[in-house]
């Protein structure tokens, strides 16, 4: 299934469906996540939509799967190169170059990437070398309120991005946090604060003393006194403001802890009250957003939930909340997409939202919601796709181009056939016609399986399959297989003419009657087949071959057992014993 999926693939991409092929080719990494090779097409697919940066992704993987591969490194270069990352460009393009110093793609990629890089370059400037370098986060980590900065995902993104193009900070100068870094980095004081905001960092307790309460006591060290015990927290002056803020937080904790018991009791409605409080009483907490869109959820009401959930996540990314609760909201809204979707278009947003989530944090659940809602979806597509009738009409229009030896667009037909009804083993005997017809012989092989799996007593499968294999020069499988067909329908003529080009073909090895190069290229072919393989490795047939060399009474009583004689037989086919 892998290599079909692939196969359409390179298919849409030589014909410049780039859109087609990244689909095809993600339906084969799905099937064959391991084959570099898939990730490397599908790079090349996003690269020619300008999706530079899924082209520079599985290129990454390209190269994780198989580093010795320079194909691998001439993708990386390139999605480098459409992302303006000259100088990674250039690093991939010569990693590649190390591999096949001679590879023509690679040198012009190289000449292309240091072409670019050298009209980038402008003057040394000293914003380079502040963001330049790994000193650059050893500054940043030894400086405690930036290390803080460096737990949070945007932040870290935001100066990944300026270190790799300095140009890049003019994008960020309003984020308070980007200019207090570029103070650190610079060693000068900058002051980032708004004229309405608090000097307070969000983490810092409201009972921490105000720089205006400590010169008292800098005074009373100065003049000599003993120092005063520390005053306990309760009789600190704060405002009625601060005391107020802290009074309705703790009543709207309250209020959640109320909410979750009744919750657990599945008293949804008194949930939602407790809910609705604590959300009036705080709103610089989502989890009380996030909590009563769980109760929605549980009562059917889709739509309130997800009013929820899209207030958590708008709260939260003003607040800079924690990653995972924006993760938890996104989830939850995914879920009740997914509960309200009917058709398959239904699924696209809901699949969307899930991808949101694993962006801010890849929990398991999350993935294997995705996971599951992607196959509801194709599921749903194939069910409302089903039209035997239709599926005939493009049957038929597959038949007439195969006539006229048009044989791609008869493929084309014939799968548009098995879309609309991927259970009538006709089309798939049709189009492992067409496959082997074309040379795609690993295709027609699948088709012509399949088409006996459908239907185990319709000759035209067995025929197919045998087609192939011969081709494939596989003539004891392809003798088997024509052999099975008969035992359906003894009299095929096709069938019968099969059998006797296979035992032309093997009766002419065991006569010895093969050229030296037909004898070379069977032996070859047969050392890659699996049961020739086990043959070899056998210890009892090991001895048994000796024994025909060697000892002529054993030799004879061997050929009294059949499966022994069998399996002599499929060596002198494959050309691996000779008879003399």
């Amino acid at each position: 299934m892998a290599e079909e999926a692939k196969a359409k693939g390179n298919a849409a991409f030589a014909a410049g469906n780039f859109t087609d092929a990244v689909r095809h080719f993600t339906e084969a990494i799905n099937l064959s996540p391991t084959n570099h090779v898939l990730y490397s097409n599908r790079s090349a697919a996003y690269a020619s939509l300008n999706k530079f940066s899924e082209a520079l992704a599985d290129a990454e993987k390209t190269v994780e799967l198989k580093p010795d591969w320079s194909k691998g490194y001439s993708r990386l270069g390139a999605a480098q190169l459409g992302l303006h990352r000259y100088n990674d460009a250039v690093s991939a393009y010569k990693k590649g170059l190390e591999i096949d110093p001679s590879n023509e793609v690679l040198k012009s990629g190289l000449a292309d990437a240091q072409s670019a890089q050298g009209r980038s370059r402008g003057p040394s400037s000293p914003l380079g070398d502040a963001f330049s370098g790994p000193e650059m986060w050893a500054k940043l980590t030894s400086d405690p309120t930036t290390r803080a900065y460096l737990q949070q995902p945007d932040f870290v993104r935001m100066m990944q991005d300026i270190q790799k193009n300095p140009n890049n900070l003019k994008f960020y100068l309003k984020d308070q946090r980007v200019m207090q870094a570029f103070g650190v980095l610079l060693g000068v004081k900058l002051d980032t604060r708004m004229p309405e905001e608090d000097a307070e960092m969000p983490e810092a307790s409201p009972e921490r003393k105000r720089p205006a309460e400590s010169e008292p006591v800098k005074e009373e060290k100065r003049a000599g006194h003993k120092p005063q015990p520390e005053p306990q927290p309760e009789p600190m002056e704060v405002s009625e403001e601060e005391k107020e803020l802290k009074e309705r937080k703790a009543l709207a904790q309250k209020e959640k802890d109320a909410g979750n018991t009744e919750y657990k009791k599945k008293d949804f409605e008194k949930a939602i009250q407790h809910y609705t409080k604590a959300i009036e009483l705080d709103d610089a907490d989502i989890s009380f957003l996030t909590n009563r869109a769980a109760v929605y959820l549980e009562m059917g009401k889709y739509e309130d939930c997800m009013k929820d959930c899209d207030k958590a996540v708008e709260r939260g990314r003003e607040l800079r909340s924690d990653y995972k609760m924006i993760a938890r909201a996104l989830t939850r809204k995914g879920t009740a997409l997914v509960k309200m979707a009917k058709t398959s278009k239904d699924y696209e947003l809901a699949i969307e939202t899930f991808q949101k989530a694993l962006t801010e944090h890849r929990n398991p659940e999350t993935l294997k919601k995705l996971n599951d809602a992607e196959k509801a979806k194709k599921e749903l597509e194939q069910q409302e796709y089903f039209n035997p009738q239709i599926a005939d009409e493009e049957r038929e229009k597959g038949n007439q181009f195969f006539k006229e030896q048009k044989y791609p667009e008869a493929v084309k037909h014939y799968t548009e056939s098995l879309r609309r009804n991927p259970k009538d083993p006709r089309t798939y005997s049709n189009r492992a016609a067409c496959y082997t017809k074309l040379g795609a012989l690993p295709e027609g092989l699948k088709d012509a399986e399949k088409c006996i799996e459908l239907d185990p007593t319709f000759a035209k499968g067995y025929t197919r399959k045998g087609a192939v294999q011969f081709f494939m020069k596989e003539y004891e499988k392809a003798l088997e297989t024509y052999q099975a067909g008969l035992k359906h329908d003894p009299q095929n003529q096709e069938l019968l003419d099969g059998v006797r080009r296979c035992v032309e073909q093997i009766n002419k090895a065991s006569r010895g009657d093969l050229t030296p190069e037909e004898l070379k290229e069977r032996q070859a072919k047969a050392m890659q087949d699996p049961e020739i393989q086990n043959i070899l490795t056998d210890p009892v047939m090991r001895q048994v071959l000796v024994d025909f060399q060697e000892n002529q009474k054993a030799a004879q009583e061997h050929m009294k057992n059949p499966l022994v004689m069998n399996k002599i037989q499929k060596l002198v086919s494959a050309g691996i014993v000779q008879v003399k």
